[in-house]
């Protein structure tokens, strides 16, 4: 399997898990736990266990967090190529998770919004690797630089490329042509079903997919309790999987990361798409089983 090189965001996640509705103005009783996080350090993670072969290039901060970040993630056999960022602390997340396990985040990228087409290592590009993009590093405008550098620098050296859609919100607020536009070069693209509605407008999910095969040759929608769904620009019928029947953890997050990194080792090992789904919906059935965004290594 080729190598894979992931740049991306690392975070650390701070889960509030409430246990009642909340109180406006005053307390609620909750459960609050830290985590390593960050999409692009949890998708590098789950391919490390997958047996890849995995760099992770990001920007982190000096403080102890950043470095205690990093050293998790060499832990799990990834070669880091992170920057230490002088100025911005490591990258933020807190997700609010309600009494009835609805999610929203409240996100602060730190360094990682400080990633610069310098920090791109150039040892790492080569006609026999691949090349992840995390969304968030297309998103947002101070780490877009390096991130469309990493995709110029790939295609020009002959790696295949994947992307993933980050967030719908700040997609949406990006603009779907704009991303469009910089991912141009990418051969696959991961995307949920809002992110695939911000994209295309469609709310179908094949005929969103069906729509986005005419920038990216592969695109793989990830369908929630519904499964997931493949499909192609060379004409080939659309495979649907269906996801794997789990009571999820009540503080478990980044299942979609999990799906990625499941995803990627057989499609990149030649493997039928739909054996790729179906590793893809171990994996995130795996993570949704355990709390945090990341593989336990207690496993």
């Amino acid at each position: 399997m080729a190598r894979v090189v992931v740049i991306g965001d690392l975070m650390t996640d701070s889960v509030a898990r409430a246990f009642y509705p909340l109180a406006r103005g005053s307390d609620t009783p909750s459960s609050v736990q830290t985590y390593g996080g960050g999409s692009g350090a949890n998708v590098a993670a789950w391919l490390a266990m997958e047996g890849a072969d995995t760099i992770f290039v990001g920007r982190r901060g000096s403080d102890i967090t950043g470095r205690t970040r990093e050293m998790e993630l060499m832990g799990y056999g990834i070669d880091s190529r992170l920057v230490m960022d002088p100025e911005r602390p490591t990258g933020t997340c807190v997700v609010m998770i309600t009494h009835k396990g609805d999610r929203t985040m409240l996100s602060d990228p730190g360094a990682n919004a400080r990633l610069q087409p310098e920090d791109l290592p150039r040892d790492v590009f080569g006609p026999d690797g691949h090349l992840h993009v995390s969304g968030f590093t297309l998103i947002n405008p101070d780490s877009r630089r390096a991130g469309r550098m990493a995709l110029r620098m790939a295609r020009e050296s002959g790696m295949s490329i994947s992307v993933d859609g980050g967030s719908h919100a700040p997609l949406e607020r990006a603009g779907a042509e704009n991303f469009l536009d910089w991912t141009d070069g990418a051969r696959l693209l991961f995307a949920n079903t809002r992110q695939a509605k911000v994209l295309t407008g469609r709310e179908d999910p094949e005929a969103a997919a069906k729509v986005l095969t005419a920038w990216f040759p592969d695109v793989v929608l990830k369908l929630g309790d519904e499964g997931a769904l493949w499909a192609s620009k060379n004409g080939d019928a659309p495979e649907r999987v269906p996801a794997e029947p789990v009571e999820p953890s009540p503080g478990s997050i980044g299942a979609g990361d999990a799906f990625i990194a499941g995803f990627l080792p057989p499609w990149l090992g030649g493997k039928h798409p739909k054996d790729a789904l179906n590793r893809s919906q171990n994996l995130a059935a795996r993570a949704l089983h355990q709390p945090g965004a990341r593989p336990d290594l207690g496993d």
